[in-house]
């Protein structure tokens, strides 16, 4: 599960191979005890939890690099690492 990002203690993770489990791109954000699956499309929460604040900061990140995580999420499911993205 590699690591793309990280910013104000959020690590954002893609898995490998991660394409059965909720079947829409998708990223593992972890914030302190916190994980959650967050939708790429609309940055909605698709299982786990994340605090409101750290919540909207990886939702804007999603918003500013989408482009950017749809081709890492092809990579991903395909069984290649993705790349780094820049924090926010």
């Amino acid at each position: 599960m590699p690591i793309i990002s990280m910013f104000y203690g959020i690590i954002i993770r893609l898995y490998l191979l991660d394409n059965l489990h909720h079947n829409l791109p998708h990223i593992h954000a972890k914030y302190a005890e916190f994980e959650a699956s967050i939708g790429l499309a609309d940055g909605d929460v698709l299982a786990g939890e994340l605090p409101r604040k750290q919540l909207r900061l990886v939702q804007a990140w999603i918003e500013l690099h989408r482009d950017e995580l749809l081709a890492d999420w092809e990579l991903a499911v395909s069984g290649e690492n993705p790349y780094k993205i820049d924090p926010l």
